[in-house]
């Protein structure tokens, strides 16, 4: 073996190491490239030339009509967090479960689970809810670290219950349907969801001192107040829900066209609650178009990277690796599972789906699980367990960024380390989500099964 024989793996070293430098993302991926490209040429085993292809398969990036979703679904995000329905939203969900055990942290899971159902992005949502909803249960006297833990684990939920803009990513790397993929994210993202509920509910049953009870005489004092309060919180979500995932899951439209029409809803709503000023609209025009512009400087970066890696001989490098191990499907499987709830701690979910899933997939589709999974499913339910592990990515210290989302909006008794510990028990729950998707892959992949059917 000569070192030539091993450039793949220093390329891969150099990247893991640069990404420490602080560097934005995208120049140290495609100065990774550029690098490796020249060193390659000087041991005769890359030509010069073949940069030429890179062109191509950037513009191929840009001119992708699955992609132009992303800018849509961030547009919407933005849109409804300056709209006014999430605090509308969230201050019916504190009416309607106040007389419940940890009744505000039960409206902060069940507020995230609907926000992820109408945006992608997770900074505006972790951002807003903490805004929104931290100050209040500070002063409630709610606990610091379940505060803070859950509103990190609800804010987070986007990435994953549709419209997620990673799983359309996934789905363009993948090669895959991504109206397939919203659909087999759905259970386990309610999943999750419903594994946060649970917890929250039976700790503050058992520990009340956790989480004081909200006034009884907060919320409406007539019926007439109570159905107004319903339909001022509930109703524009709903329709934004309706607009964006209904259109798909009923063949209406693709995904692409169904973020053109959240898109226009959330404009809508904004106008119909008289948010939408020219300075609403500058602003939320400017951060999605910096939200956009970062993404796909990402995407050039990859695709040079991923480019000369496999140029380069990195693909036969990483099978030859793996199936040397010797420990079967279920055994890559794990260690697939472990390496990317490992890379969590230190990287963004953006580097490790574009740099990690365009390597690993092909092996795993390429692996046969018997009856537990059939082999055509193999590759969308392995892009949903990668879904769920990455969601302990913003979380998990010291680069959780959902924890430094909040901590630039917290008031300043709120410790890093008291978020830190907050967030513990939400990771577990995730593992647990993770493994029972595993387990089941029906949780996954009932309901596209039964749509196509």
């Amino acid at each position: 073996m000569y070192i030539e024989d091993y450039l793949p793996a220093f390329m891969f070293g150099a990247l893991a190491i640069l990404l420490f430098s602080g560097f934005p993302v995208g120049f140290v991926l495609g100065g990774v490239a550029l690098a490796f490209g020249f060193l390659g040429a000087a041991l005769d085993v890359f030509h010069v030339i073949q940069f030429f292809n890179l062109p191509l398969r950037i513009w191929g990036i840009a001119d992708n009509l699955v992609l132009v979703a992303i800018p849509m679904f961030i547009f919407m995000g933005t849109m409804l967090e300056r709209s006014g329905v999430a605090a509308d939203l969230l201050y019916c969900l504190q009416v309607l479960l106040r007389r419940t055990p940890g009744g505000l942290a039960l409206a902060v899971t069940v507020m995230g689970t609907i926000l992820a159902a109408t945006t992608g992005i997770i900074g505006a949502s972790v951002v807003m809810i903490s805004l929104m909803a931290l100050p209040v249960m500070l002063q409630r006297k709610y606990n610091m670290e379940l505060a803070t833990g859950t509103i990190a684990s609800s804010g987070t939920l986007g990435i994953l219950i549709p419209p997620s803009i990673m799983l359309v990513i996934m789905a363009d790397l993948l090669g895959r349907s991504v109206g397939t993929l919203f659909v087999a994210a759905v259970f386990p993202g309610l999943m999750l969801a419903g594994l946060y509920f649970i917890y929250i509910f039976t700790l503050c049953r058992f520990k009340p001192h956790l989480a004081p009870p909200l006034p009884k005489e907060m919320g409406p004092k007539s019926t007439q107040e109570l159905i107004l309060l319903l339909l001022r919180g509930f109703i524009p979500a709903i329709f934004l829900i309706l607009l964006v995932l209904g259109s798909i899951v009923m063949g209406w439209a693709t995904p692409t066209e169904a973020a053109g029409v959240g898109a226009f809803g959330s404009v809508l709503l904004a106008v119909i609650n008289r948010k939408l000023t020219w300075k609403v609209l500058r602003d939320v025009v400017e951060r999605t178009a910096l939200t956009n512009g970062m993404l796909f400087f990402i995407f050039v970066g990859a695709t040079a990277f991923s480019y000369v890696f496999r140029s380069l001989g990195g693909d036969q490098l990483i099978e030859d690796l793996v199936y040397s191990v010797g420990v079967g499907p279920w055994g890559i499987l794990f260690i697939l599972m472990i390496v990317t709830f490992l890379l969590g701690f230190f990287f963004d979910w953006i580097e490790i789906t574009l740099i990690v899933l365009p390597v690993f997939a092909p092996i795993l589709a390429g692996l046969d699980f018997g009856d537990h999974v059939p082999k055509l499913e193999v590759v969308y339910w392995f892009s949903i367990l990668m879904a769920v592990n990455l969601q302990t990515s913003f979380l998990t210290p010291p680069f959780g960024f959902a924890l430094f989302y909040m901590k630039g909006v917290a008031p300043p008794e709120v410790r890093i380390q008291q978020i830190y510990r907050g967030i513990i028990p939400f990771v577990f729950l995730q593992l647990i989500g993770l493994g029972l998707v595993i387990a089941f892959p029906e949780i996954a992949m009932w309901l596209p099964r039964t749509m196509l059917d």
